[in-house]
């Protein structure tokens, strides 16, 4: 079922479940088997594991459209059509030099909405506490206040690169749970330093950026991923940084399935190209959200989702070597 040389061996599948080495990738059936984030092996075992990648599947505080909780689903889906080796430009399988899992979902009570953030912040403090690289699929963006309570405890404050339609830095009371104000949480509570992270595709109006540099849509546009790589590196510097992706900032054209989708964004390549561009950049964890499947086409949305999460695979993985 590996890929060896030119030569095809379906005689396995569900590589989910079946697959002895966290490296390398197996080859399946694009539309059957069991789907994990690009067939890796669904276990909570975490002995070797460099990245974990887990799913939120939470909606709740959503001001739109709902439908979110069906992203790490959606995502996993659309993964599968990427599964079968080295990726466009890099020329690499990351899963070669990288042990990735699937750790599968993290679970919540609906019914009791006030614990929620504190059940997210103590599934992602149980994986980071054990070393591994974590990115979180989403559900709606608040899951990354919990995620960067997370992530802080372990690494203190945070820079942020954060693209997004929305700064999300609206002005809130303490305890809300709200897709739209989670950053304005996270700076008011020191986890997030606004001096040195920076915002990439805003277009929506706030008068109070609360510190944060705006790179919005209009100035990518205008000066190009290139220059936007340069200055989010000159203003996160050294210091260690989460990535934070709100799929609504690619242009609805590029991704329809989402809950408060805005026109004139980012194209996909766009995003592709200044994620691919991060090198030097210390991340800790990335997270993706507010995918909404049932308001998608064709998948356009979750593969978007998807091949950006490779990218920042990649991205980890461009220094290392293989490791089969």
């Amino acid at each position: 079922m590996k890929i060896k040389n030119d030569t095809h061996d379906f005689t396995g599948g569900d590589s989910a479940f079946t697959r002895d080495s966290l490296y390398g990738t197996d080859v399946e059936h694009h539309y059957a088997g069991a789907l994990s984030f690009m067939r890796r092996k669904y276990t909570r075992d975490l002995t070797g594991v460099d990245v974990v990648v887990t799913g939120v599947p939470f909606d709740l505080a959503t001001t739109n459209r709902p439908g979110s909780r069906f992203g790490p689903a959606g995502i996993r889906a659309a993964s599968a059509h990427l599964a079968w080796g080295p990726l466009w430009p890099w020329g690499f399988d990351p899963f070669d030099r990288l042990a990735v899992i699937d750790y599968g979902d993290c679970r919540f009570d609906f019914g009791r909405p006030d614990g929620i953030p504190a059940d997210i912040e103590t599934h992602a403090g149980a994986i980071i506490g054990r070393a591994p690289h974590l990115i979180t699929l989403g559900g709606d963006h608040f899951i990354t206040l919990p995620l960067l309570r997370a992530h802080a405890k372990k690494y203190g404050p945070l820079s942020l690169v954060h693209f997004d339609a929305h700064s999300d830095t609206w002005n809130d009371e303490a305890g809300r749970i709200d897709h739209g104000t989670m950053l304005f949480h996270a700076v008011n509570e020191g986890i997030v330093d606004p001096a040195t992270s920076v915002q990439i595709g805003i277009r929506t109006h706030n008068s109070d950026p609360l510190g944060f540099t705006w790179l919005d849509a209009a100035w990518i546009h205008a000066n190009g991923a290139s220059a936007a790589c340069a200055e989010a590196k000159r203003i996160v510097g050294a210091n260690q940084a989460y990535l934070t992706f709100d799929i609504d900032c690619l242009d609805p054209c590029f991704a329809p399935g989402t809950g408060t989708p805005v026109v004139g964004g980012l194209s996909t390549r766009q995003a592709q190209s200044i994620i691919q561009g991060l090198q030097g950049i210390e991340f800790v964890g990335m997270d993706m959200v507010e995918v909404a499947p049932h308001f998608d086409h064709a998948q356009i949305t979750a593969l978007a989702a998807a091949s950006l999460i490779l990218d920042y695979l990649c991205l980890m993985a461009r220094d290392l070597p293989a490791k089969i």
